[in-house]
């Protein structure tokens, strides 16, 4: 698992391109709020995804996870 140090620079990094999509959907005519639990909604159907590949990645490759996990 990443530490917390990487992963406040990774969302800091992410910061400006969310913030943009975010304002691009209200701009086309979606509430805020619409927008920010639409987005909620993705980010966590990402980490499932994301988590699910990790731990089938983990049951074929063993290796990987005494590798420290990286991957890609």
């Amino acid at each position: 698992m990443a530490d917390m140090k990487h992963n406040l620079t990774c969302r800091q990094s992410l910061a400006n391109a969310f913030q943009a999509l975010s304002d691009e959907a209200v701009k086309a005519g979606w509430s805020e709020g619409d927008v920010a639990l639409a987005l909620a909604e993705l980010a966590e159907e990402r980490v499932i995804e994301v988590t699910a590949k990790v731990i089938m990645e983990g049951s074929i490759h063993p290796q990987l996870i005494a590798a420290g996990g990286r991957s890609g």
